[in-house]
């Protein structure tokens, strides 16, 4: 396998941080605040007021919460992308699906300011603020889909009695660009191809979706043979075979960019073992399944993923979850639940006579040493105790990038009277892994181009 350096700013604190402890070790740690917005069509005007916030928010778009990340076009920076807005097809027709460009400036051991910046999101240089320059939007002008969008009609498609029951037309800027918003997919997972293109994982088909790097749609939806969502808009009368919410949710690419895995964050209904989870193969050039599947069995305390990443060819690192949320340092605060995220890595090479993969644990987001106390909590345990934590990168072979979807504005995995932050932690690991992303070595040469949406080979 041909190894690809990179440039790594995070490997030096990384290795003066490494700890006799056995668990991996906390070495960076930045917040963006809840309230981050962008300029956009107004949004969350079907929402219910949460955690001390009332939509809607007037021309703007919440930023967060976040369901994706890749490397971004420096060292450093990183393409975030959020899901579909408020959580439910009927919530989020005003919510538009985006990708931002952005800068954490960790705080470690050795200090830094721990906030989260935008920027460019082609070149990435520091901007003001996340506007047009600083994201893309995805749209479908050449009318590519194959079933009516939120900007093919008149008013927005809610049909609730809470609010925004009464009829509100559609922006003026969603109908005339053919933007697409939450009510039209529920987009959980991004790679980049060789090609220049991005694939987005869809919960609402289950779709993938096939854009250019400003987010134009290249090609009608591709389903999943045999399986549709609830929320799929070609079901009609039909029975879905998969829950609602239980589409694509994480989603690794091989390291030539040609071949997709797409991973179902929920078992199918007439499966028998309800802990099995389904990855599938899809040949990016060709534009096809290519009928080969993997299951992925969850833990016990396990109800559904949150991420999947690709270490190589073989191997992908799996983020695995439950549905409590709570700070473990601070049980006082919380209701007594048993509280589960991990990160485990997969082989797809080793599998058992169920077809299964094998599974083994990486990290216990719950249970991370923080001997710096880089979050500034008062412990020297770190606990990432959010309900979805959706955001896995390979920063170097020891140390990951992850992030929670703070579900703006709900939830409350550090509180429960505001808004969660966005998160992005550096996690340091015991073990290297086997991955084609080398560490630079401190020569500044090693800035690879592997991700980017940009670049053909």
């Amino acid at each position: 396998m041909t190894t690809l350096r990179r440039s790594s700013p995070f490997l030096a604190l990384a290795f003066a941080c490494a700890t006799a402890q056995a668990a991996p070790t906390l070495v960076g740690f930045s917040r963006l605040d809840p309230n981050t917005f962008s300029d956009g069509p107004t949004s969350g005007q079907f929402v219910a007021p949460a955690n001390g916030i009332t939509p809607p928010f007037q021309r703007r778009q919440p930023v967060q919460g976040f369901s994706a990340v890749l490397d971004g076009p420096r060292a450093g920076t990183f393409l975030v992308m959020p899901d579909n807005g408020f959580g439910t097809k009927p919530n989020s027709p005003d919510a538009l699906l985006r990708m931002y460009a952005v800068k954490p400036e960790f705080r470690t051991p050795r200090g830094g300011r721990g906030d989260v910046e935008p920027v460019s999101f082609e070149h990435g240089h520091e901007t003001r603020s996340f506007h047009a320059g600083a994201r893309i939007t995805l749209r479908d002008p050449d009318r590519k889909l194959g079933f009516p969008i939120v900007a093919d009609a008149p008013f927005y498609p809610y049909a609730g009695t809470g609010p925004g029951s009464a009829s509100i037309p559609v922006d003026p800027a969603i109908r005339a660009g053919r933007l697409l918003t939450g009510g039209d997919f529920d987009i959980e997972a991004v790679r980049a191809d060789r090609y220049g293109n991005f694939w987005f994982g869809d919960e609402f088909g289950p779709f993938l979706v096939k854009t250019d790097r400003t987010g134009k749609v290249l090609a009608r939806e591709f389903p999943l043979p045999g399986v549709q969502s609830p929320q799929n808009p070609y079901l009609g009368t039909g029975t879905p075979t998969l829950r609602g919410s239980n589409g694509f949710e994480g989603m690794g690419m091989n390291s030539a960019g040609t071949r997709l895995y797409p991973l179902l964050e929920g078992p199918l209904v007439a499966d028998t073992n309800q802990k099995r989870l389904v990855i599938n193969e899809f040949d990016i050039k060709a534009e096809a399944y290519t009928g080969r599947r993997w299951a992925y069995r969850m833990e016990p305390l396990g109800t559904n993923i949150g991420d999947m990443t690709a270490i190589n060819d073989n191997e992908f690192l799996v983020i695995e979850r439950n549905g409590s949320q709570g700070d473990p340092n601070r049980p006082g605060d919380f209701p007594a639940v048993a509280n589960f995220k991990k990160i485990y890595r997969i082989d797809l090479t080793k599998v058992d006579a169920d077809g299964f993969v094998e599974k083994t644990e990486v990290v216990d987001l719950l249970n991370v040493a923080d001997p710096h106390d880089l979050d500034r909590d008062g412990f020297k345990r770190f606990t990432f105790p959010f309900v979805t934590i959706e955001d896995v990168l390979i920063v170097d072979e020891r140390t990951l990038l992850v992030i929670n979807d703070n579900n703006y504005p709900g939830n409350g995995g550090r509180t429960t009277t505001r808004p969660d932050g966005t998160e992005f932690i550096l996690v340091r690991l015991d073990d290297a892994l086997d991955t084609p992303i080398e560490a630079d070595n401190g020569d500044g040469l090693g800035e690879h181009r592997r991700h980017r949406p940009w670049h053909r080979d």
